[in-house]
């Protein structure tokens, strides 16, 4: 066990928490997105919380070395910044609290200040720079035929995780055999562990396929997604319920991962921050959901707007007298599926 490091979640599908590894400093235009790397607290304040490979949190402290990986994010409501905006002095930061490392280049005014970091070196097994993509099983792509539950947002933060939370506990009460899934966004092992909790036989995210986030080119998110893909199906679940990060307009290959699994799509449900952004994407993504959730639907105000300005059915589903309402219309679009009958109103 290497005890003297903190092991962030974006380590948790490598065996570098338990096998011995050197670390090596290498000029910055060597370095990939997805390189694991050390780097040295230098914030001063206290209370600095890091994810750790468990998804545990923990508290960290100056001069604490962690293991992350170098990525990109590009949050509307938080922060952005990449590994590539690193300067030669080799600060940056902590973009998301899985070890997400790069350089923020940006911040809400509403967020705390974000966690700083400087690069110590690169993690080296047997003389070869670690990277993310070396750690999970390449599998040959032979299809995806479950039936897919998508959850998609009008932004990060509306709600997307609690319904598939919802949603998931539901169809566990109907003995519903379920696959719980986020493909594409931000390393952040808390969501997807979200799902276990809430019952979801099996949990995948894009971090099981070597990306630290899925900010990076078409093809090579296309390649891994599908890689992924072929892992959920390798499950044999009734149902999977799939979560797209932030929102498919977004940098984060929402769209490419909905086109991969659109034959699948059963069931369409938008969880929104306002009323006005449900009308924004599906005038700007040509999307219509089957129902609207999430923040924008807190009040009856909201619904009202949102099924006026719209033209869709909404619904608060985290009012327990609105989940009926929301059963039937997921085992309505899960007509011709053998796991529509089990599902008991």
């Amino acid at each position: 066990m290497n005890k003297q490091y903190i092991f962030s979640s974006l380590t948790r599908i490598s065996p570098l928490e338990q096998n011995p590894f050197e670390i090596k400093k290498i000029k910055k235009e060597n370095w990939q997105n997805g390189d694991y790397v050390v780097a040295k607290v230098i914030t001063r304040r206290n209370a600095l919380n890091v994810e750790l490979s468990n998804g545990r949190m923990a508290e960290v402290a100056r001069g604490d070395l962690i293991v992350g990986a170098l990525g990109t994010r590009f949050a509307t409501l938080e922060a952005t910044g990449s590994w590539k905006d690193v300067a030669r002095d080799g600060e940056m930061h902590l973009l998301t609290g899985a070890g997400l490392m790069g350089k923020a280049t940006s911040r809400s005014f509403m967020l705390p200040p974000l966690i700083g970091i400087k690069y110590v070196g690169h993690v080296r097994v047997f003389g070869h720079v670690a990277n993310m993509r070396d750690f999970y099983q390449k599998l040959k792509w032979t299809g995806f035929d479950i039936p897919v539950i998508l959850i998609v947002g009008t932004s990060m933060s509306a709600g997307k995780t609690t319904a598939a939370k919802i949603i998931i506990r539901e169809l566990k009460k109907n003995d519903i055999s379920v696959v719980g899934a986020k493909l594409s966004g931000a390393g952040r092992y808390r969501d997807t562990l979200s799902m276990s909790d809430a019952g979801a036989d099996k949990i995948f995210d894009f971090v099981d396929v070597g990306l630290p986030s899925t900010i990076c080119d078409k093809a090579t998110y296309k390649s891994a997604a599908k890689n992924l893909l072929s892992m959920m199906a390798d499950d044999g679940a009734d149902v999977a319920v799939v979560e797209i990060g932030a929102s498919p307009l977004e940098p984060y290959n929402g769209a490419t991962a909905i086109d991969l699994i659109k034959k699948n799509i059963k069931c369409t449900i938008l969880c929104a921050s306002d009323p006005y952004a449900v009308f924004g994407v599906m005038q700007a993504f040509g999307l219509k959901p089957d129902l609207v959730s999430g923040v924008a639907t807190n009040t009856t105000a909201g619904v009202h707007l949102i099924e006026t300005l719209c033209g869709v059915r909404a619904l608060n589903i985290i009012d327990p007298d609105a989940r009926p309402d929301m059963m039937k219309i997921i085992k309505d679009k899960l007509k011709g599926e053998d796991v529509a009958p089990k599902i008991k109103l």
